[in-house]
């Protein structure tokens, strides 16, 4: 396939960004897209220019780096992370336009990479949890109804990617966050600090500048690893909850 390629290049944060426009030939259907930007960088490096950079790691869906706006959809026309996107979605002659996640809380640090450390924070304000467990503990040795395992692993699906942001309208974290709450508060083993993580790590959230629900579920549509939106609820019912209990100290 031949293609045309508009993207997106920023020399660094502080700097101007405009969108570059590029042609690549030779490209197979059963390229990932992120093969498609290799062989784009390669031009680019043979003809002397500076390549575009973006983010990848694992390449086969898991750790959530490949974050890409494509023709204006994250991760592109397919449900899927971009290093699992093919070419075959696309057709001889299109044109293609690459961008980084927009949101406030995602700034840009060069061309497509963008800072996703704002997930990080909210991580550390309350997305573990803490118990004296000594040696490994049996298997078995804490039941969990199978309802309550199977939501929890639901939400432990998510990869961070924060294509949930780049999606929302207003730019918003609650699909991640409250992935991130809920995978914990149904186990029991997150039951201790059931409470303090939801504020803590909402209240971070807020901090980092992500923009407010509106419940317009472009987050969950946009997920690659399907994230309910009723994550969301079950979310504001545990603020409200830990809210509501606090209150009463």
């Amino acid at each position: 396939m031949k293609l045309t390629l508009r993207v997106w290049r920023q020399k660094n944060a502080d700097a101007d960004g405009a969108m570059s426009t590029y042609e690549v030939d030779g490209i197979s259907a059963d390229m990932s897209f992120l093969e498609m930007l290799d062989t784009l960088n390669e031009e680019l490096i043979l003809a002397g220019d500076d390549p575009v950079a973006f983010d990848h790691d694992c390449r086969e869906g898991i750790c959530g780096a490949c974050s890409l706006v494509i023709n204006g959809d994250a991760h592109g026309p397919e449900r899927t992370t971009t290093c699992q996107l093919h070419m075959r979605s696309f057709r001889d002659g299109d044109t293609i336009d690459v961008e980084p996640w927009r949101a406030a809380a995602f700034p840009v640090v060069k061309d497509l990479v963008v800072d996703r450390s704002a997930f990080d924070r909210i991580i550390q304000a309350g997305g573990y949890i803490t118990a004296p467990t000594g040696a490994a503990p049996e298997a078995h040795a804490t039941p969990v109804p199978k309802p309550d395992a199977d939501l929890a692993f639901e939400h432990a699906e998510c990869i961070g990617c924060g294509a949930c942001v780049a999606a929302c309208p207003n730019g918003a974290a609650m699909l991640f966050t409250s992935a991130k709450i809920n995978h914990l508060n149904v186990l029991p083993q997150g039951a201790p600090e059931r409470e303090t993580r939801v504020l803590d790590m909402v209240g971070q959230m807020d901090e980092e500048g992500f923009g407010g629900c509106t419940l317009t579920g472009e987050c969950a549509t946009a997920c690659p690893k399907g994230i309910p939106l009723f994550s969301i609820t079950a979310m504001n019912k545990e603020w409200l909850r830990a809210t509501r209990k606090a209150g009463r100290r």
